[in-house]
């Protein structure tokens, strides 16, 4: 219990945090130029997409690049909250043996799939993707998000040793070195599924805040006091971006924050153990990249679309759904699959 009380007050002085920082912030971007100076966008092959440009054209000039100050608000805070609780009496306890590999594993994640992100948006900033600067094309981008996801599979193989996954109603089930190719997929999955989804205004930031808190529930239920703390922080700094992530937004979470977020998503479900839980609690997420993903497919090998647009959202967009109406529909069925996630992983 003391554990809990301790993690909802960083949750709450995470979100102080945020919203004091957050509105110079803005202010910061737009001085350095840090917003799109165009939404027109095209697909990986490189053609226009019409229903995303007739639709997002107005966002142009809002700032991008909101992921990069939650990053670092966590960051610091989880650096100096950690050190507190432990000086304040509570044991710091977790599920795998070293406290500090999983705290790597965890920031290492938190970092590096943030740094990639942040160079993507600075591209898109100033327009240097036109220039081929630094030479990095999609598919490099792609290679170094692989890489990537490899690096922190094999950390989590090797310096916490963990193989297991576990589905609900059947047991867990040792993957023994097949557990580094499935966690690889993924990270690299959830980093892209959530990059893909932040296209409506709150989007996939509210998703994600949904999501993280039936991951909360349940990490804080095996007395992972870091991790714990991690999510609570990264929660309470979240609600705060939320606020002016909402319809009409004021700032974009960016690359920076998509990728980071989509891939530390996947690697506490590794952490957890709860990977097939994760697939239902993060369903909005599962839904828009395998919506991507087929339409992909279809335009490659039937020289036609799937559906009208893709990802999904931009079809509810094409059939008249307003954009609010999408993004607080999927809220709430985001609430029913964490909360059916979460049930599925503690029902005996």
């Amino acid at each position: 219990m003391q554990s809990l009380g301790i993690a909802f007050g960083v949750l709450l002085f995470s979100f102080i945090v945020t919203s004091i920082l957050i509105i110079p912030f803005i202010n910061l971007l737009y001085s350095w130029r840090f917003r799109r100076k165009s939404q027109i966008t095209a697909d990986v092959f490189g053609k226009l997409t019409p229903v995303f440009n007739r639709f997002h054209a107005k966002k142009a000039g809002v700032p991008i690049g909101g992921g990069l100050l939650v990053i670092l608000v966590v960051s610091i805070l989880f650096a100096l909250i950690l050190p507190l609780v432990k000086l304040f009496g509570q044991e710091v306890t977790s599920v795998h043996r070293d406290i500090g590999a999983e705290i790597n594993i965890i920031f290492f994640t938190f970092l590096s799939f943030g740094i990639l992100g942040l160079y993507d948006d600075i591209k898109k900033f100033f327009l240097l993707e036109k220039e081929g600067f630094f030479g990095l094309r999609m598919k490099h981008k792609f290679f170094l998000q692989l890489i990537l996801s490899l690096i922190i599979s094999l950390m989590l193989y090797q310096n916490l040793g963990i193989s297991f996954i576990n589905i609900p109603f059947v047991g867990t089930f040792n993957l023994g070195l097949m557990f580094i190719p499935f966690a690889t997929f993924t990270i690299l999955a959830f980093a892209n599924a959530v990059n893909i989804s932040d296209g409506l205004d709150g989007l996939a930031s509210g998703s994600l805040m949904i999501c993280l808190f039936g991951l909360w529930l349940l990490s804080a239920s095996i007395l992972d006091i870091p991790l714990s703390l991690f999510i609570a922080i990264w929660i309470g700094s979240l609600i705060s971006f939320l606020y002016f992530n909402v319809y009409p937004a004021r700032i974009f979470m960016g690359d920076v924050g998509s990728l980071a977020f989509g891939a530390t998503l996947a690697v506490v479900g590794l952490l957890l153990g709860k990977v097939f839980a994760l697939l239902i609690i993060g369903f909005i997420f599962v839904l828009e990249i395998t919506s991507s993903f087929l339409q992909l497919l279809s335009k490659r090998f039937r020289k036609k679309k799937l559906f009208p647009a893709a990802p999904f959202h931009l079809t509810l967009q094409a059939q008249g759904w307003e954009e609010p109406k999408i993004v607080q529909r999927a809220w709430i069925i985001q609430i029913l699959l964490t909360i059916f996630g979460v049930w599925l992983t503690v029902v005996r």
